[in-house]
């Protein structure tokens, strides 16, 4: 068993890729330390299913809301049924994962109007909002701005960081909280290190999003929940600093964030 105790706060295990060996996952968690993780949730669908996974393992808590990708399926009476499952399970502890891709998608107008609502409701409920933003930090931190001058912008992270020092710092300056996932032990990824060599102790996560972007050593697997410990130790080495440290900081930045300890 691990001597120090991790959150993966960004992680997908309803896929199908999971189905023949869920239990056995869980166990290599519990076995990392891994005390508590999040599992966004992508479409309105795939509640019901969170629902009884997180029923099942205690670790396990959730978010509700529509992923930018999905933006075509957002329909007057979603807002309405997100609200209705965030506020009858205590273990939701989210609303997302939504946001903007302009790097797959060109819908923008379509994208924000799935996006300003629930945006809105995460304020409605005092949840935090889990961001996907990818080639599209000017149009989010321009829609953040604008909420928060009306005194009505939630809290919330950048999940799977993959922007600049600059961008990470006006999401900053609002607010937010980021997270690294295994991007950040791609020897590439040059951009990343820098912010996460520079993030505040008190406002980055750590994350795998499984089952993608395995980390180093892993890359090219399936991810999951406990590889989220070698991007705590990459981390480590890119703050000079020791993997308790860090096991320390983000565990205490994720509780802070999602408020699990006031759902028990």
């Amino acid at each position: 068993m691990s001597d120090i105790e991790l959150i993966d706060s960004h992680c997908h295990l309803i896929f199908e890729n999971f189905e023949e060996d869920l239990e056995d996952v869980v166990e290599r968690l519990r076995s990392k330390g891994i005390k508590k993780l999040v599992h966004a949730c992508c479409e309105l669908k795939e509640i019901p299913k969170l629902k009884k996974i997180s029923q099942k393992f205690n670790e396990i808590y959730y978010s509700v809301g529509l992923h930018p990708l999905e933006a075509q399926k957002w329909e007057l009476s979603s807002k309405s049924i997100l609200k209705k499952s965030a506020q009858e399970d205590r273990k939701v502890v989210a609303v997302g994962e939504l946001g903007l891709d302009f790097f797959k998608s060109n819908n923008k107008t379509q994208q924000i109007d799935a996006l300003i609502p629930q945006m809105e409701l995460a304020y409605e409920l005092n949840l935090p909002v889990i961001i996907h933003c990818r080639d599209a930090a000017n149009d989010m931190i321009d829609i953040c701005n604008s909420l928060s001058k009306r005194g009505k912008c939630p809290k919330g992270v950048l999940h799977c960081w993959t922007g600049t020092p600059r961008e990470m710092k006006q999401f900053l300056d609002l607010g937010f909280y980021i997270s690294f996932s295994g991007i950040v032990t791609f020897p590439k990824a040059i951009a990343i290190h820098e912010c996460a060599k520079i993030v505040p102790n008190d406002k980055y996560l750590i994350e795998t999003d499984s089952p993608f972007l395995a980390p180093v050593p892993h890359r090219g697997k399936r991810n999951e929940p406990a590889f989220v410990e070698n991007v705590a130790k990459f981390m480590a080495d890119l703050r000079s600093t020791q993997l308790k440290t860090i096991a320390k900081e983000s565990f205490k930045n994720a509780e802070d964030l999602f408020k699990f300890d006031l759902l028990i």
